[in-house]
């Protein structure tokens, strides 16, 4: 008797976003069918269905600032309800609907799938003390903040209560949540595809569309964020770069990333933190490529080219991007803060430098450049960190494992151990 084929929604306003690699792999499965509800109209993987929704306004200014943020996830809640309710009348109803939780689209889920299995991907739990928004002692929170802080975890208490399993992608991530909940998050990395972030030390830094040739270069000093901000040490990396072009005048830096706000408090329109840091510490610019995000190539060729690169991050989400670069043999010289720790033992598979310390973090980046023969350990203990541990073919089996059964594979239960000494 064959298997019964079972039907997947994911649920995501970005498109595919968390969801890439296991959409591509269950929209090959025949046992699968899988559809995607987003905003996002742009892109397609072969075996998805995609379903667009679209929130029918924004929050209101007049709304208090404190709950601006919950009307905009209920909008967005209230647009996804609808577009799986005309669903629903068509004769749709889901095995499985996987969502995202924090942007409001699945909070209503439940209420029209009643007999769903209802996953949650649980990414960040907000707090006032402890983590990323008291970390800059430069910005002290009001008693203000505090409490916008607070009430912004509404919704992904709704997701919390609602859901029948949760996943979150890091064990710090995870204990962010409220520990009455724990019992429902399991931890499971997305996975870093090996395969394609590997070391290759023949490559050549060029990138035509960009007239950017650094061929001829010995040193190249890389650092990657989607924005050019304080979460994730921009301002740092910038007077780390002013004090490293004093002592080392033949390096060549190359900043991957938009010069866009990501995370954290925006500044006053028309203001953005290169001018702002240029201004402060004026670089020798034709030193210093600002390549804005690049196509995965182009990204690939600027971390197999790095002799160092350096990777700051408040105490929050930890980038896929640093996981990257250790996979793909990269010397890391990387924040001590919580979310890197779990991943990066000092002087091991990389290195821990003081996040609000350039001066230390241009030592350790010299220290690197100064001792390339010794960086080879290094750089080998980096890839294999992450070719034992978030290898994306060997994830991805568990994910689905996870989806399929709420267990993960026993491979799972004793997790191999980074420190090698």
């Amino acid at each position: 008797m064959s298997e019964r084929r079972k039907t997947i929604l994911f649920i995501h306003p970005n498109f595919p976003a968390q969801f890439r690699h296991l959409g591509l792999l269950l929209g090959k499965n025949p046992l699968y069918d899988v559809f995607f509800l987003t905003k996002k109209k742009e892109g397609a993987i072969e075996g998805i269905t995609k379903i667009i929704y679209q929130p029918s306004r924004e929050a209101k200014p007049e709304t208090h600032h404190y709950v601006r943020p919950i009307e905009n996830a209920v909008l967005q809640g209230q647009a996804v309800y609808r577009a799986l309710i005309n669903l629903k009348q068509k004769g749709f109803y889901p095995d499985i609907i996987y969502g995202h939780s924090g942007w409001g689209s699945t909070l209503f889920v439940k209420d029209i799938f009643p007999r769903a299995l209802f996953l949650a991907y649980f990414e960040w739990f907000y707090h006032a003390i402890g983590t990323d928004a008291d970390f800059d002692p430069n910005e002290p929170l009001t008693a203000d903040d505090q409490a916008r802080i607070r009430v912004k975890n509404t919704p992904i208490l709704i997701d919390l209560y609602s859901c029948d399993r949760g996943l979150s992608p890091t064990q710090w991530q995870k204990q962010q949540f409220p520990r009455e909940y724990h019992n429902k998050i399991t931890v499971l990395h997305d996975g870093v595809d090996t395969d394609y972030f590997q070391p290759n030390a023949d490559t050549k830094l060029v990138i035509p569309s960009l007239n950017l040739d650094l061929s001829d270069k010995a040193e190249i000093i890389t650092y990657v964020a989607r924005g050019m901000e304080p979460y994730r040490g921009f301002p740092q990396l910038i007077e780390t770069i002013y004090i490293l072009q004093k002592r080392r005048p033949q390096s060549h830096f190359v900043i991957v990333g938009q010069n866009r706000v990501a995370y954290g408090k925006q500044l006053p329109e028309g203001q953005n933190y290169q001018d702002l840091m240029l201004a402060k510490f004026p670089l020798d610019l034709t030193k210093v490529s600002f390549t804005g995000l690049l196509p995965h190539s182009e990204y690939l060729k600027v971390l197999q080219a790095s002799s160092a690169h350096i990777y700051l991050t408040r105490p929050f989400v930890l980038s896929w991007s640093m996981l990257e670069a250790m996979a793909t043999g990269c010397v890391v010289i990387a924040s001590d803060t919580q979310p890197v720790k779990e991943i990066i033992v000092d002087n091991y598979n990389g290195f821990l430098v003081p996040f609000f310390e350039p001066e230390k973090i241009a030592d350790k980046v010299e220290y690197a450049l100064f001792n390339q023969d010794l960086m080879a350990k290094i750089r080998k203990k980096a890839r294999q960190t992450i070719v034992e541990n978030y290898k994306l073919s060997d994830l991805i089996q568990k994910h689905i494992h996870w989806i399929e059964t709420g267990k993960l594979t026993p491979l799972t239960t004793k997790k191999k151990k980074i420190r090698g000494f």
